[in-house]
């Protein structure tokens, strides 16, 4: 059955000035059927569900159990929630490693209890040719930590289509885009140019291993052991994140923290001094050994075991580089992993916003 919800509109001020109904959703109808297990049809405008609109033929739409329709997005893209869709899409995705490999690892995590709460759109289903993976719900306006989404498409056309489609990014907020993909600057550069809206622009160098499972077993150093973090450590974490250091980032570090696979390298005292984070992506991040503890090959065994763990689940090993920084592009060169060409953007849009606030 298909379900009208609502796509919100923001006023030019930056707050929520109404609702637009302009979304359907492919999911079960929260509302009980009809008698005899009908429902009643939506209107293309998607604003009656369960009610027949004055005028409209009281006859209810036989549909086969369990079929879904992908909601719509002002009409040009879909938000997938259907469980079959979500599967055939991950299949899709996995035949276009590596440049899909942000929005596959994000479906990989929706497929298996969405942990991170987020939600995939297409501009069309089966044969789409751009994806947009995005958190679901409500955002705060000023958290881009948070508020990060993937895209992977065809052409830059599709790109393009995709960030101008109503309903699908909040030009009014700070948000987070990643790209792996060419031109991904340029076509932001420009619409944001249009919009008025500044951005903040860094690139890395990405690099994934095509098969962990030939990576070498690790060896920890004599009274090292492999553990794990805990909400206790959200402070270490947050001082020594370079894009760290206030609330925003904190809450974001606790969050991934408590929801997404981590590995820590503990001394004797059981005290943390090498750690390797997952994100909403399935991405490796906040890759950190303690400077006292450098040059004993402490990252080289969290990156392995954590290369080794998600290879188990079934999820890719990529993760992203400073461009600068040359030992942590040598070590994973060293263990096996392949540098993707080009450079992946993580594109801050509105960094102003971004800053403001708690």
């Amino acid at each position: 059955m298909s379900q009208s919800v609502t796509a919100e509109r923001p006023s030019p001020g930056g707050h929520r000035a109404g609702l637009v109904p302009s979304v359907q959703q492919d999911g079960p109808c929260p509302l009980p059927p009809k008698a005899g297990g009908t429902c009643w049809p939506v209107t293309a405008g998607g604003n009656h569900c369960h009610r027949v609109p004055h005028g409209l033929p009281r006859t209810p739409t036989l549909r086969p159990p369990g079929t879904h329709r992908p909601r719509t997005v002002a009409g040009t893209m879909k938000i997938l929630t259907c469980p079959t869709h979500l599967q055939r899409l991950e299949g899709i995705l996995r035949k276009s490693l590596p440049l899909a490999l942000p929005v596959f690892g994000a479906v990989l995590n929706i497929n298996r209890g969405n942990p991170g709460n987020f939600e995939v759109l297409v501009d069309k289903w089966p044969e789409f040719s751009a994806v947009l993976a995005r958190p679901s719900g409500e955002v705060p306006v000023n958290d881009g930590y948070w508020n990060t989404q993937a895209a992977f498409y065809r052409d830059l056309g599709a790109y393009r289509a995709l960030l101008e489609t109503p309903g699908c990014l909040r030009w009014d907020a700070a948000f987070t885009l990643i790209g792996l993909q060419d031109g991904v600057t340029t076509v932001s550069q420009d619409l944001a140019g249009r919009k008025g809206v500044e951005l903040d622009i860094v690139e890395y160098y990405s690099y994934w291993h095509p098969d962990p499972s030939t990576m070498p077993e690790p060896r920890p150093a004599p009274g090292v052991r492999v553990g794990s973090l805990s909400p206790s450590h959200v402070d270490l974490l947050n001082d020594t994140w370079p894009y760290g250091g206030n609330a925003r980032s904190r809450r974001y570090l606790a969050k991934i923290l408590g929801r997404f696979p981590q590995v820590c390298l503990q001394d004797s005292s059981g005290q943390p001094i090498a750690w390797v984070l997952t994100d909403h992506f399935g991405t490796g991040t906040h890759s950190y050994t303690l400077p006292e503890q450098r040059r004993q090959g402490h990252m080289q065994v969290a990156l392995t075991v954590a290369a080794q763990r998600a290879h188990a689940r079934g999820f890719p090993t990529f993760g992203h580089t400073a461009l600068g920084n040359r030992p942590m592009q040598q070590l994973q060169e060293l263990l096996g992993h392949q540098r993707l060409p080009g450079v992946c953007s993580y594109i801050l849009h509105n960094p102003g916003l971004h800053r403001d606030g708690p």
